[in-house]
């Protein structure tokens, strides 16, 4: 989905509550021509019909239009609940923005922007959704609910984020993770943004991935990287200063003499963890911060149609 000419009046992250409405109003018009054709018709005031459920309530006039089962939609209605999760360790401020470049355009900017995207959508549907925020501490918790003041609350602790960490920020995934299945009690679907740049014990990160297996929910991991740098290592071969923006370690080499040593494990390491999650029936998604949003939302929608 192009966005870029829906975002050129749009300077700061200020306006992400309307850049995420822009987004999700552009992908709703066009989903007719995709497999969720018909669905965008009364978006926020319909669900599809599922076979056994009381047909009191279905929407015969939209199904002469669209040849579909709808059943209208009340204010009290809460299909879903959903949990997003966002790393906010340093490592997810890359990479460094330019003056010109958008405030999505590194890890952290496209993890907020895709959250409020998400929300955009569950607000319309009218489903409840909980944040939790993670670093080198559990930064912050918000439950499932589904109203105005608590969107507001989440939108202004997702636009606080954008802010650069004035210290670095380590990760520790495993800890957090555990921590967050155990706030999760009522079957939800959990979306995790994060870089999955964890160091230490990793069959221990895979089974914090499965915990939040747990209770029957679904799990969306949006795996986010800088593909040029962080997947194609796509640097020239001057000397350059390699710096861990969590720990403050520096390498000082040539890209050219590392870059095939570099790839091969990021390939392995990736595949490992697409491997594994595939394994759990966790649902992996690799996004680039320069990747449409429109993967996201799709995904989402695939996911939600099959949560059941």
């Amino acid at each position: 989905m192009k966005i870029e000419s829906q975002i050129e009046k749009i300077s700061s992250f200020q306006h992400l509550e309307l850049l995420a409405n822009q987004i999700v109003e552009g992908f709703i018009s066009g989903m007719h021509k995709s497999p969720f054709h018909g669905f965008s018709a009364e978006f926020a005031e319909h669900k599809v019909y599922n076979v056994g459920e009381s047909t009191k309530h279905i929407d015969w006039k939209l199904f002469a239009k669209t040849d579909r089962l709808y059943t209208k939609r009340f204010e009290e209605d809460t299909n879903l609940r959903c949990h997003i999760i966002i790393d906010n360790s340093s490592s997810m401020h890359y990479p460094k923005l330019e003056n010109k470049e958008k405030f999505f355009q590194n890890k952290i900017g496209f993890s907020v922007l895709a959250s409020a995207v998400l929300m955009n959508i569950l607000k319309k549907q009218r489903d409840a959704v909980g944040l939790s925020v993670f670093s080198d501490s559990y930064e912050y918790y918000s439950p499932e609910k589904g109203s105005d003041r608590h969107h507001r609350m989440i939108l202004n602790t997702l636009e606080n984020l954008l802010e650069k960490p004035k210290v670095q920020k380590g990760t520790d995934t495993i800890t957090f993770l555990h921590q967050i299945a155990e706030k999760i009690h009522r079957r939800s679907m959990i979306i995790l943004f994060t870089d999955m740049f964890q160091s230490g014990n990793e069959e221990a990160l895979f089974t914090a991935l499965q915990h939040l297996k747990h209770n029957k929910h679904k799990v969306v991991l949006f795996h986010v990287i800088d593909n040029k740098t962080e997947l194609n290592f796509d640097f020239d071969n001057a000397p350059r200063k390699f710096i861990d923006l969590e720990t403050g370690d520096e390498v000082n080499i040539f890209a050219d003499n590392v870059k095939s040593e570099y790839e091969k494990g990021v390939n392995s390491y990736f595949k490992k963890l697409a491997l594994t999650c595939s394994q759990n029936k966790i649902k992996y998604v690799p996004v680039g911060v320069t990747d449409s949003f429109e993967k996201v939302l799709t995904t989402y929608l695939v996911e939600k149609q099959n949560f059941g």
